[in-house]
């Protein structure tokens, strides 16, 4: 996929970041993408205080901000009462790239990961992803945003022992169940 594939002329995007230089390459960026709305926020306070008002189609993120960092900020902005602030996709970006800091990042209710440095291809990639698959949204107790899960990969292992073993046949039953571990880890794949 190119990038004439798209038109985002019509886009806007809240670039929330405490480094001046990231915003201007995150700008830059934006504009060779063929965004002109663009709304530039030094930090997660100041965008939580203008993002209602901008109305923002895309907020792009970075983690490690002051007075409030990025997971802050899209845990509040997917509680917000604002139906469109809280459906809003949200890229996070890091220059931390540890699987516990993505699955934190993805647990906050992020859209897409993207560690730096970035490039335009990268970035271009994930606002692609976001608008050509979108991802249902899921509210549970603990947590609310785009359904975690990336791929169908069909039911966990044993399931269908699972589901052909009588009360008779506990010991397989049991034998066949997944720790939480390996149901996350199965959710993060």
């Amino acid at each position: 996929m190119g990038y004439s594939e798209f038109d985002f002329s019509q886009l806007g995007v809240m670039i929330v970041d405490d480094n001046r230089h990231m915003r201007a390459l995150l700008c830059s960026i934006m504009h060779a993408l063929g965004i002109s709305r663009v709304k530039e926020v030094s930090d997660g306070e100041t965008a939580l205080k203008v993002v209602e008002e901008f109305k923002p189609e895309l907020v792009i993120t970075d983690w490690h901000m002051d007075p409030m960092n990025g997971i802050e900020l899209v845990r509040r902005l997917r509680k917000s009462g604002d139906e469109a602030t809280r459906y809003v996709p949200i890229i996070m970006l890091t220059g931390h790239s540890e699987l516990a800091r993505v699955q934190e990042a993805r647990d906050s209710g992020i859209n897409e990961f993207l560690a730096k440095p970035i490039s335009a291809k990268s970035l271009f990639t994930r606002i692609a992803a976001i608008i050509e698959n979108p991802r249902p949204f899921i509210k549970t107790d603990a947590y609310f945003g785009p359904d975690r899960r990336r791929q169908d990969i069909g039911p966990p292992p044993g399931i269908e022992e699972r589901r052909g073993a009588s009360d008779a046949d506990g010991d397989a039953v049991a034998a066949a169940t997944m720790s939480a571990a390996q149901v996350e880890e199965l959710l993060t794949t």
